[in-house]
């Protein structure tokens, strides 16, 4: 270890690069261009063999270091010769190397086996995964990126056309270049650690926690104009979410409107059978199931048109002519579907502002993690993707209700996890009439849901989020015409509340278990 180290800013010639690459996009044209300012390329079985083709001079690290590959490629970059003319401080390492036949390697260029693409193919298993977890790539990359005073190490294609427009007359690189390609670098090999560590750890909220994504899209700003934002990706997602949705049309998504549309589209990943939900504010305004696809739409819009205003639109089947001519008549932000027939899509784009997502197959939620900053750190919980079985309900009232109204509630259940707490919610013929959400008092919430019901509240069924602190909302409820209640139960006034029901002639049954959204 140097004492007192200085680290070197001056122009740096390139004289030797070493090329070692799994993707080689745009390597013909980087591997002629050094070529041709007489810089030596070092190289690697396939790389080398690539250049080769393509009729770039080359020259085989095996013969340079005089070790031949083997191990079935595991062995090949970890020797001293190509270590030691990464490393080396050519102000006071000269001795070193001439005494052991080192030659400087000046430029590196390296990018990793595709861990987070063999990871996510459905035949990988622990063996395969551990295969392609790159060694002497990482050794390489973080080697040039640490002696950044000499060398430059390029991890990414993109950089290529970079780096040639800032190589000089006398193929000398900038420190300032030299500096960013190495914070870049060492970025890139945290990330594939992150990526490796997640795939093998025993648990998800493992002692080490590591989050690692790639910048998706910068956006105009975040929730207001004076924050600023971006958008990053799971490596390798190839998931059919938001961000790899297809945008027929429309202006680019904002923070806000990516956050509304992913809560639609969570809350459409609810149902199988045929769903429209729509979202304001990242709440569900007004959600319905049926056998057609624009008689629900009409009824999930209904269930609260003002709300709906300028909101989310999510449907889980294709969407047609009909349903685009209906759609067009009102302003929303976002329509998100599966599919879209081409005639949907020119009705669709006389709506200029309209942004038209279409993300595939609308599949069942995933358990995710959730992370939330605070100060210091992170509280990170998994996704509440429970499903709520019928042998866990608990009729605690006299009236009983029929298995065709439990299953109303049930699908008010499902709704109801995607609406902020404390959350209250009406429905009827599995439709949403009345959403109360985010209040600080239940009974707030209840008033709300009940003004947003208006006459639809006759023979509807209510849903709550959390127990009922006091049998208050249950009087407030008495004569509106709901039949029934949903909540899960355990406070210390829970005969309160039941003789509440009883006395009103509302049924009740208990979950057992809360789905609170903060």
């Amino acid at each position: 270890m140097l004492e007192n180290p200085k680290l070197n800013t001056e122009n740096v010639k390139i004289k030797r690069a070493l090329i070692s690459v799994f993707d080689k996009t745009n390597l013909a044209m980087l591997g002629k261009e050094l070529s041709s300012r007489g810089i030596e390329i070092l190289s690697t079985g396939g790389s080398a063999n690539f250049l080769r083709e393509k009729k770039i001079a080359v020259s085989d690290v095996s013969e340079y270091t005089n070790f031949p590959e083997i191990m079935d490629g595991r062995i090949k970059t970890i020797n001293p010769l190509i270590e030691g003319g990464i490393l080396g401080l050519r102000d006071k390492h000269e001795s070193d190397a001439t005494e052991n036949n080192i030659k400087w390697i000046d430029l590196v260029i390296c990018n990793l086996y595709p861990f987070s693409e063999i990871i996510s193919k459905i035949d990988c298993d622990q063996a395969l995964a551990l295969e392609n977890v790159d060694i002497g790539g990482p050794t390489m990359i973080r080697s040039a990126a640490k002696n950044v005073g000499w060398v430059t190490v390029i991890i990414d294609p993109s950089d290529y056309e970079r780096i040639l427009k800032n190589i000089n007359e006398e193929n000398e690189i900038n420190f300032e270049t030299r500096s960013s390609l190495s914070s870049k670098a060492f970025g890139h090999t945290a990330q594939y650690d992150a990526i490796i560590h997640n795939y093998l750890k025993e648990s998800t909220l493992s002692n080490d926690f590591t989050l690692t994504y790639k910048k998706h899209s910068d956006m105009r700003y975040g929730e207001n104009p004076h924050q600023a934002a971006s958008a990053f990706q799971i490596p390798g997602d190839k998931s059919n979410g938001i961000l790899n949705a297809k945008i027929h049309q429309g202006k680019k998504l904002s923070y806000n409107n990516i956050m509304d549309a992913d809560a639609a589209l969570s809350c459409l990943k609810e149902f199988k059978s045929t769903a429209c939900v729509i979202v304001k504010h990242a709440n569900p305004c007004g959600v319905a199931l049926g056998a057609n696809m624009l008689d629900v739409y009409k009824r999930a819009f209904s269930a609260d048109s003002i709300s709906a205003f300028g909101g989310v639109i999510a449907i889980n089947q294709p969407c047609d002519d009909l349903l685009a001519e209906e759609i067009s008549k009102v302003f929303v932000e976002i329509i998100l579907a599966p599919a879209f027939t081409k005639k949907s899509l020119d009705i669709l784009s006389k709506k200029k502002n309209l942004r038209v997502l279409e993300v595939g197959n609308i599949e069942q939620r995933d358990p995710l993690l959730e992370v939330r900053n605070i100060v210091g750190g992170l509280i990170v919980q998994e996704t509440d993707t429970s499903i709520l079985p019928r042998s866990k309900l608990e009729t605690v009232t006299e009236l009983k209700p029929s298995e065709e109204e439990i299953n109303t509630m049930l699908f008010g259940w499902k709704v109801l996890k995607h609406i902020k707490s404390n959350g209250i919610l009406i429905v009827k013929d599995n439709t949403t009439v009345g959403v109360g959400a985010g209040q600080v008092s239940r009974v707030d919430s209840v008033d709300i849901a009940i003004k947003k019901s208006g006459t639809e509240i006759k023979d509807s069924f209510l849903c709550s989020d959390a127990f009922f602190p006091f049998r208050d909302s249950i009087d407030k409820i008495a004569g509106s015409g709901i039949k029934a209640v949903l909540q899960p139960g355990g406070s210390i006034r829970d005969n309160e509340v039941i003789s509440a029901c009883n006395e009103h002639g509302i049924a009740m049954v208990f979950t057992g278990q809360r789905c609170f959204k903060h």
